[in-house]
């Protein structure tokens, strides 16, 4: 059995929330948090298998709730948040960074509680999370702050440097895009292109909440626009993104591959037909196998290959499934990433 602790101050989300938590007969709501002060107190005492965090509380919000909890009784945390267009967004994605796991927007609560499909979802979604090993957060002991000093700039790039990174991250991923990109000088030699599997309509907040915090220029990537060094390129929600031969960003209204829309396979395999051997493709935290076949196509064009390994990841699923194909020149704990990325693409 799951037991999960709710951690709301709205009577009604409240309801909701736990409702639909226990119509999985394998999930129990055991608890109610109003502030962060009980969500505290109650970890403390029950040890829930899985929280999950409103942001907007009186007395203590979920932030810091989240920072106390990570730093002295590490549980699996979901936060429940409003999206990019109201205030919750930026709270949220720095929970993550204390060492939440994932983020659910919080008005499929009230708009879709009776969708049997997005239910299924959130409730698989619970039970995954619940079973994620997590550990003190040093983030949430002590906050250094994000802003890194200005780096000294990097070494013109030979003639045989990497020309673009393709990068895809989930479960895990914001925490380490976070700690890679905030390592990258501003004059970092080759535009950076990115898929992060997140809940739909957190995308803006997501690159809002990066770029305040790193040198690298960070925005949402846009059809047509030409790629330029020193810039990093989310793929929006609900498109698949493609690099093309003649360096451009290609958004289209595909499919979704593998059930994602969207792919980070289907990126990589862009870079590696635009780039080929030119091309460095990364995989890191997340869960399923996203990325995997995408790094495979990278390797056979003689690009460079590298995944977060298992020790730094919280979940060990698209690098593990690239790793199990063969197809990985290095495996590295998130603290080198930044640093051989450089020396891929600048050195």
């Amino acid at each position: 059995m799951i037991r999960v602790l709710v951690v709301e101050d709205s009577l009604l989300e409240t309801k909701l929330i736990s409702e639909i938590l226990g119509s999985d007969p394998d999930v129990t709501v055991i608890a109610v948090a109003r502030d962060g002060n009980e969500a505290i107190a109650q970890v403390e005492k029950l040890r829930p298998d899985l929280v999950t965090m409103d942001i907007h509380m009186p007395k203590m919000d979920g932030l810091e709730a989240t920072k106390q909890i990570m730093a002295y009784h590490p549980t699996p945390i979901l936060v429940l948040s409003s999206s990019i267009f109201s205030r919750g967004a930026d709270k949220a994605f720095k929970a993550m960074s204390y060492g939440a796991l994932d983020v659910v927007e919080k008005a499929f609560f009230k708009g879709k509680e009776l969708d049997e499909v997005w239910r299924k979802e959130f409730l698989e979604k619970v039970k995954f999370l619940s079973k994620i090993k997590v550990i003190p957060h040093p983030l949430a002991k002590l906050e250094k702050g994000f802003k890194h000093a200005d780096l000294p700039p990097i070494c013109a790039k030979t003639s045989g440097g990497m020309k673009i990174v393709a990068m895809v991250a989930s479960t895990g991923g914001p925490q380490a895009l976070l700690e890679i990109l905030k390592s990258l000088p501003k004059n970092f030699p080759a535009p950076l292109v990115l898929v992060q599997h997140i809940a739909s309509g957190f995308t803006e907040g997501f690159v809002k909440w990066l770029s305040d915090q790193t040198q690298v220029k960070v925005k949402m990537a846009q059809q047509g626009e030409a790629l330029n060094p020193g810039v990093v390129y989310v793929a929006p929600s609900g498109l698949q993104m493609r690099v093309t031969p003649t360096h451009k960003i290609e958004l289209k209204d595909d499919p979704p591959y593998d059930g994602l829309q969207p792919s980070g396979t289907v990126l990589l395999k862009s870079a590696a037909l635009a780039f080929g051997n030119q091309s460095l493709g990364v995989v890191l935290s997340g869960m399923g196998k996203d990325g995997a076949e995408g790094l495979k196509c990278i390797y056979e064009t003689k690009g460079h290959t590298l995944v977060q390994d298992e020790m730094s990841s919280v979940v060990y699923g698209m690098a593990k499934a690239a790793m199990d194909l063969g197809v990985v020149h290095e495996a590295l704990p998130l603290s080198e990433i930044a640093s051989r990325i450089i020396k891929w693409v600048g050195a």
